[in-house]
């Protein structure tokens, strides 16, 4: 029954955020935007019955540390340093599950080619403002965040790669309204991007493992 009502819960809660809920008090706005990750965080939880394993253990801590960070982005650098060790619980767990594909490991050079490229956006506006403190931390960011995108596509995991794709959307979109010129409508779709994107993460524990048959060979199972 919990599992049911969770996605609508989040739902809510999330477009709630969003659309009603004001800049001020300061308070209120962080504790309901943090409120649709807890319950994503609590239907991870609960999203794979039985014993609790490595791929879950290492989402669920991703989850926690973005959570943390949604909390802390009043503070820039801080939020921006819990976001980080966040992505990088979702790379151990995509890379976990690694399932090789030429044309998935291909996602690489389109990846990496955008990471560049908004990479020096951002410093060149960094540099114009006199930010130099940033330019470390956002290039930081910029790299972990482009190889959790390309660790999803690693997975062969749909639920897992659209969180990715999502997640990197969404921090384009903030980073270049902070740091480069106004995205129209800049709140609203950096906040839908990144709940779906953490919905969509979350819903990946739901893969039951597959074996791959083929004649004359042993079943492989992916690494969970």
């Amino acid at each position: 029954m919990l599992m049911k009502c969770l996605p609508g819960a989040i739902l809510i809660t999330g477009l709630s955020y969003i659309f009603l809920i004001q800049e001020e008090p300061l308070i209120i706005k962080i504790l309901f935007k943090v409120l649709p990750m807890l319950l994503i965080l609590l239907y991870a939880r609960t999203n794979n019955v039985g014993r609790r394993g490595r791929y879950q253990s290492l989402i669920l801590l991703g989850l926690f540390f973005c959570m943390l960070g949604d909390g802390l982005l009043i503070w820039f650098v801080i939020g921006l340093s819990a976001f980080l060790i966040g992505h990088l619980f979702y790379i151990s767990a995509f890379f976990g599950r690694w399932t090789f594909s030429w044309l998935r490991f291909a996602t690489i050079l389109p990846i990496s080619i955008y990471s560049t490229w908004i990479s020096r956006e951002i410093v060149h506006s960094l540099i114009e403002k006199g930010e130099h403190n940033l330019i470390i931390p956002v290039i930081c960011y910029v790299t972990v965040i482009s190889l959790m995108g390309w660790a999803a596509f690693m997975t062969g995991n749909a639920a897992a790669i659209i969180g990715g794709v999502l997640f990197m959307i969404s921090d384009s979109i903030l980073s270049w309204n902070k740091f480069i010129d106004d995205v129209a409508f800049s709140g609203p779709l950096i906040m839908l991007t990144y709940y779906a994107a953490q919905f969509c993460i979350a819903n990946s524990i739901r893969r039951k493992p597959s074996f791959h048959v083929s004649k004359g060979l042993k079943s492989e199972r992916p690494i969970q």
